[in-house]
């Protein structure tokens, strides 16, 4: 099987080994302690809870299921290493301890059972001895809520033995077993057709991701421009995702480059390599089409900060146009208020009941009143209206 794969980590086959204990100060914890995000859970013996994590458990040979042991130990004790015979065991969020019994039974390297346990981990491909070791990320879409759900796969795919963590609920591995269990000719290949289906469930699974973000685009540009104040949080929202979906996705295209490197090395079956092919090929297509999705949502926002900016640059236009206007109307109101408290001016002044005001008893007084009235007013009109305030 592939060059176990291109970048796969070249070690010798060597026995399990637990890790060594962390000398850490009072009330302090590992970092791998840290790191688990079910590392607070009430831990319990190993041999009491594995069976709970356990969701399946086979023996196989040529293609079809001979037994279903209760355990671990029971399924390493009758391996009887013929050719064409492997145990398949499938679990779901196993505990540290579950796991390192899993690991103490099949050989399994510690880095690759840190990693398993810790979880978290980018989609990789990684060889330890004759024990491959690959992490997948699945994605399925949430209708209710449009948003995309990530979860995480582990396989130790070995010479007679495929042991599959799932820390989340898709893909669904019972249909994947189901499907391989209805063809025997395939499943007789051996752990290579288990992990071709696991890796087709997954890269199968990103088609309606694919279609629920494209669906999510294409929303966002009716709201881009009908002018929804919101969407500029939606497109962060969704942009998000994508970034995410490309993390998952376009690892995927390394490792199977590495699978197809290994192909003559360790002789794959002729029908296996076409399928891997396929994979390939889906996985390509999946990568391309989020890649595209991430410089669509990039130029729906640089669109979207330009309709705002216009937006904002219109309102800034039509309130300066409103201030003009209003400005406009102060200045009239202010020039007929400075025409009208002229004459207001004068008929105080001589409204005052002094008794020596010459102008009183002029006879000419009333006249010369009336006169300076009109001429401050019509001196004042003149001066507004040349200013363009009348």
């Amino acid at each position: 099987m592939a060059d176990w794969r291109g970048r796969a980590v070249r070690a010798g086959k060597r026995p399990f080994n637990r890790p060594q204990p962390v000398l850490v100060g009072p009330g302090e914890e590992a970092p791998e302690h840290t790191m688990d995000p079910r590392a607070d859970e009430e831990q319990e013996p190993a041999s009491a809870s594995l069976a709970r994590s356990v969701v399946d458990a086979g023996l196989y040979r040529n293609g079809h299921r001979i037994e279903t042991p209760s355990s671990l130990a029971e399924i390493y004790r009758r391996l009887p290493g013929e050719p064409g015979t492997m145990a398949w065991i499938g679990l779901y969020r196993p505990a540290a301890g579950q796991l390192l019994a899993a690991a103490e039974q099949f050989d399994l390297h510690e880095l690759a059972v840190e990693d398993a346990i810790v979880a978290h981990q980018r989609p990789k491909l990684e060889r330890y001895g004759d024990t491959l070791f690959v992490v997948l990320r699945a994605a399925r879409y949430l209708d209710e809520v449009e948003e995309v759900d990530f979860g995480e796969i582990h396989l130790f795919i070995g010479p007679d033995f495929v042991l599959t963590v799932r820390h989340s609920q898709a893909p669904d591995l019972g249909a994947v077993r189901a499907r391989l269990e209805k063809d025997p000719e395939l499943l007789a290949l051996g752990p290579e057709a288990v992990l071709y289906a696991v890796l087709d469930a997954v890269v199968d699974g990103y088609a309606p991701v694919i279609a629920g973000l494209q669906n999510d685009i294409d929303e966002i540009e009716t709201e881009v421009f009908g002018g929804d104040p919101k969407v500029s949080r939606r497109i962060y929202e969704l942009s998000r995702e994508v970034i995410e979906f490309q993390r998952a996705a376009r690892p995927l295209l390394g490792i199977m480059r590495d699978l197809e490197a290994g192909f003559e090395k360790y002789g794959t079956d002729e029908e296996l390599r076409r399928y891997l092919r396929d994979v390939a090929d889906h996985a390509t297509t999946a990568a391309e089409r989020v890649d595209g999705f991430r410089q669509m949502l990039e130029n729906i926002l640089t669109v979207n900060a330009t309709l705002v900016s216009q937006a904002q640059n219109e309102e800034m236009k039509l309130m300066a146009e409103a201030g003009h206007a209003q400005n406009n109307e102060i200045k009239k109101i202010s020039s007929w208020a400075a025409i009208l408290f002229a004459p207001t001016l004068v008929g105080t002044v001589y409204g005052m009941n002094f008794d020596h005001m010459p102008e009183l008893h002029w006879i000419f007084g009333y006249p010369f009143a009336l006169g300076l009235m009109a001429v401050v007013c019509v001196s004042l009109y003149l001066v507004f209206k040349r200013r363009d305030w009348l």
